[in-house]
């Protein structure tokens, strides 16, 4: 989201190098690579892309001979030759392959191998195939693999069930699992009680120097405080954070790490107008704020003053916050944020100017005013539910919606120092019907691991190394950096943890999806960026399987503060950049953008990305969800039993005109969330949708949400605003709701629907 224009890219400033070398993370004893074995437990082929010769008909597609279900299969055509074709995404080394025929099997046909998808080595033939299930010992290497026949042993086709691929050390062109554990890099900075103030100070105003101009820089930082307590009444410890620094505590609690100062994000100014519209891509997690030091307009504040991207999780603030900057110039409009599992005491949370904002399992100690959509989730101490149809509207309610109780989470991964000054990773548990903070009853349940389970990335290292390390079993630990991603990154085993440090940045350099989630339980993918690449990708992160019934209830798959990003940093293109076919799988932050401004954006020709958002899954659960200025539907919820608290999301700007932008022949615009009628059971809460079309046009769309006239299908306390330009939104739901534009802005308030 940005109303503002874009920031002018300030030059960069140099890290005081001596100093960050000094204080960079040391090496941690590495797990000896294993010598390569035949990995018959991770299937290479699996929900890979697959083509075929030909189809006996739609309902046998090339990709059902590789969903792992075998109740679907691929059919060809009753004749020969035909083939099944599969793209494992990077070039693997092959032990085994199975074939799970149908009745209707190959009697002579060969396995092939192909470095390029045009030339072909085979590495099996067999004149005398007995069909059935055919395990195949077979050696050779190849990033394409098919099966080519020549005879039937029916008169139908070739038909199989399941085409499974197997290589060695989990494929990886034969590339062995690299060490686990490791530095993690000079951009992870780690902090000490026994170091200086003035050093500590001097690092992070240097960092901060050169980080809050940055918007689409390259510069990525962690910055983590070991145990103890940092700064004084006397000589209080008082820093900015910028544009992609993560500020973490060490502890095992918020409470292990005190700062005795205040941690704070401060308006942008450009123009002559200040605010804090487009500060994104930072965090403050896992530690305590007694709030103090600052005077004038400042004193007796703590301001974190961000939009989207910017979380506060497992944050204790002993003081006053500020979601607003009302020091630094003016208007200090501020667009969006995201906080849980923390505590306020002893000072209140001033939500100021924020135009929505949810709050998640987090005690509080009072909370001042709201603009358009405030949503509060299992919060101790939140206001009472007032959205009313007025709200927003001079002299009506504030635009509350409280819930007691969050029904299903699982907070974020940590990294955390135990009683020996060991690396680990904290994986939270499962909560269902969760309120207030994890950790103010005792210890966060969970599960911790230690950081040799971990692979640590660094950008240097190669997609076959990363899949290998995956393939063994192991964890993924992205240090800070952009990287590229020219094949998919394949997550397989049930539980793996994928976190990123420092906001670390995916880009898919092939057309390709970057990270790919098998039909598993338990994955958490946590603190990345993915963006889109000048060559179209069909999606930048996909979760599980089309079509699986699996139910994941038990241990589902979490995406914690995750964003995607097309256009922007780097111009680029993707169909969908998130695709959630994963059952019972939790959004927990979630940010996905068309940029509205830098490289690409400004014009409907670039950046092009029709959706941001596909949920296949069922009972899929979000909290904090944000998706902004896709072309069509920008999220299409196809799955069952869906929940989504928190919504927001602002049409396309640069619509040039309405013809370009229709969803039918007599739908004008497309909307912000769609659910098809096929959809029986879902539940929305606190949903927003705001227009601002920017060419001069006369653009409209019809309705902000489109849904299901259904009673299994509920949305509560929901709204749209025209920001500005031209134009406006017609209606908020199906045709309810009071039209937005330049005669009337709104909020246009819809209680509940139906």
């Amino acid at each position: 989201m940005s109303n503002a224009s874009a920031r002018p890219r300030a030059a960069l400033f140099v890290v005081l190098t001596l100093m960050l070398a000094v204080l960079s993370v040391p090496s941690w004893g590495a797990k000896a690579a294993s010598a390569a074995s035949c990995d018959t437990g991770t299937n290479l082929a699996l929900n890979k892309t697959a083509t075929a010769s030909s189809l006996e008909g739609a309902g046998y597609p090339a990709s059902a001979a590789v969903d792992g279900n075998t109740g679907t299969r691929w059919s060809s055509q009753f004749s020969d030759p035909q083939w099944l074709e599969v793209d494992l995404g990077s070039t693997q080394s092959i032990c085994e392959v199975v074939l799970n025929w149908e009745t209707a099997s190959g009697k002579a046909y060969q396995i092939q191998t192909s470095t390029d998808g045009t030339t072909w080595t085979p590495i099996y033939s067999t004149a005398s195939g007995p069909g059935g299930t055919e395990t195949l010992n077979v050696t050779g290497s190849g990033r394409y693999i098919r099966m080519y026949g020549t005879a039937r042993n029916t008169g139908y086709g070739y038909s199989l069930w399941e085409f499974s691929v197997y290589g060695s050390n989990g494929g990886g062109g034969g590339t062995p699992p690299p060490p686990t554990g490791g530095s993690l890099g000079s951009n992870v900075v780690v902090f000490s009680p026994s170091m200086t103030q003035s050093s500590i100070q001097a690092t992070l105003n240097s960092i901060s120097d050169q980080q809050v101009p940055s918007e689409f820089g390259t510069g990525r930082y962690e910055l983590l405080f070991e145990p103890g307590t940092y700064g004084s009444a006397a000589t209080p410890l008082i820093f900015t954070v910028g544009y992609y620094e993560a500020v973490a505590g060490l502890g095992r609690n918020p409470g292990d790490v005190t700062i005795n100062g205040t941690v704070d994000s401060y308006n942008q100014c450009s123009g002559g107008t200040c605010n804090a519209t487009t500060n994104f891509w930072r965090s403050l997690t896992n530690l305590t704020i007694n709030v103090m030091g600052m005077s004038g307009c400042q004193n007796g504040d703590d301001f974190w003053a961000v939009s989207q991207a910017a979380p506060m999780r497992r944050v204790h603030v002993n003081g006053n916050l500020s979601l607003m900057d009302y020091c630094v110039g003016g208007p200090g409009y501020s667009s969006g944020g995201f906080i849980a599992d923390s505590q306020f005491t002893g000072g209140t949370v001033t939500n100021g100017s924020q135009q929505q904002y949810i709050t998640r399992d987090s005690a509080l100690d009072g909370w001042s005013n709201g603009v358009w959509n405030q949503v509060f989730c299992g919060d101790p101490g939140a206001p009472a539910q007032s959205f009313a149809s007025n709200s927003g509207l001079s002299g009506g309610p504030p635009p509350y919606t409280t819930l007691a109780t969050c029904p299903v989470t699982r907070e974020a991964p940590y990294l955390y120092q135990d009683s020996g000054g060991n690396y680990n990773v904290f994986v939270p548990s499962l909560a269902t019907n969760s309120s207030g903070p994890t950790w103010t009853g005792g210890q966060t349940p969970g599960t911790s691991l230690s950081l040799n389970t971990f692979f640590v990335v660094q950008p240097s290292a190669t997609v076959d190394q990363i899949n290998a390390a995956l393939a063994a079993g192991d964890n993924l630990l992205f240090a800070p950096g952009v990287y590229n991603i020219p094949s998919t990154i394949d997550v397989t085993r049930p539980d793996t943890q994928i976190v990123g440090l420092g906001f670390a940045t995916l880009v898919p350099t092939g057309g390709n999806t970057t990270l790919s989630v098998a039909d598993v339980s338990g994955v958490t993918v946590s603190g990345l960026i993915f963006d889109a690449g000048a060559t179209t990708s069909p999606s930048l992160l996909q979760v599980g399987t089309a079509g699986s019934t699996t139910n994941h209830s038990s241990d589902p798959v979490s995406l914690d503060d995750v964003f995607f990003r097309v256009g922007g940093a780097t111009a680029g293109s993707a169909t969908t950049p998130l695709v959630d076919d994963s059952n019972d799988s939790l959004l927990d932050d979630v940010w996905i953008w068309r940029a509205d401004h830098g490289a690409g954006a400004g014009t409907w020709s670039g950046d092009q990305s029709p959706t941001g958002l596909v949920v296949n899954g069922a009972r899929v659960t979000s909290y904090g969800l944000a998706v902004e200025h896709f072309q069509q539907n920008e999220v299409d919820w196809n799955g069952q039993s869906g929940t989504v608290v928190f919504f927001q999301n602002e049409n396309p700007y640069e619509v040039p005109n309405q013809a370009a932008w229709m969803a039918s022949a007599s739908q004008k615009g497309y909307p912000a969330l769609f659910v098809p009628n096929s959809v029986t059971s879902f539940q929305g809460y606190g949903l927003g949708s705001y227009s601002y079309f920017d060419q001069g046009a006369d653009i409209h769309n019809a309705m902000a949400f489109q849904v299901p006239q259904t009673s299994g299908v509920q949305l509560h306390d929901l709204l749209t605003v025209f920001l500005n330009g031209s134009g406006g939104i017609d209606s908020v739901v199906n045709g309810t709701g009071k039209a937005v534009s330049s005669a009337f802005g709104g909020p246009s308030d819809v209680v509940s629907y139906p």
